[in-house]
């Protein structure tokens, strides 16, 4: 039987596939900015960064009280990195997903993941339209609109977490097939399809960075 993947956990207990990430929370901008500008973010990830296979959690958070720029240069850096190193990136997006998606079109990393999606089915619709993937959690099943972007992500597009809540894995897919109408296995089989097919070794691509995109396509 497949495995439960729980693509962003703040608790691991290594019972599950977790993903291993290395990143800068956008909350945390403004006082980490001064020290990627001068070690560059590389450098300030430091041993963390080898054994990542995603970068994050990195992103916009219009909620907070951190300045915005300096999220954005943040977000530029994990954006820039992502690419030089092909990782995929995980998202923390909280009423910024306009400007969130402005930036990932201008500097696509290899693959993105909105974490602790809680937005609306159109702009679920977006998001998978440019080929990104989203994130459920346990937020998800508090309200209705969020129960509805569930609904519309395709099964291929399809992950869930545990974030920092305490509660179980198993819980967030028998909450998600209730709401969908399908077994738990059928969610275990898409997550763990989709967590191949993006962590599987492969080849680089998409090696322009993110300047020579911005020139090509003036």
């Amino acid at each position: 039987m497949a495995d439960y993947v729980n693509i962003h956990t703040h608790r691991p207990t290594g019972r599950y596939t977790e993903l291993r990430t290395a990143g800068i929370h956008p909350w945390e901008a403004a006082r980490e900015l001064a020290a990627v500008r001068s070690e560059g973010l590389a450098g300030r990830l430091g041993e963390a960064l080898a054994g990542a296979q995603a970068l994050g959690e990195t992103g916009l958070d219009f909620a907070c009280s951190t300045d915005r720029e300096a999220q954005t240069e943040l977000l530029r850096a994990h954006l820039r990195l992502a690419r030089e190193r092909g990782l995929a990136v995980v998202l923390h997006c909280v009423r910024a997903f306009e400007p969130l998606m402005n930036e990932l079109k201008a500097c696509p990393p290899p693959a993105a993941i909105f974490h602790g999606f809680i937005g609306s089915p159109e702009q679920v619709r977006r998001a998978v339209g440019s080929g990104w993937y989203l994130s459920f959690g346990m937020r998800t099943f508090a309200s209705p609109r969020s129960l509805e972007a569930l609904r519309t992500t395709p099964h291929e597009r399809l992950f869930f977490e545990t974030d920092d809540d305490p509660a179980e894995i198993g819980s967030v897919y028998a909450a998600a097939a209730a709401v969908l109408g399908c077994r738990v296995s059928e969610l275990q089989q898409a997550t763990e399809a989709n967590y191949r097919r993006l962590f599987t070794p492969r080849a680089t691509t998409g090696t322009e960075t993110c300047d020579e995109l911005k020139k090509n396509t003036r």
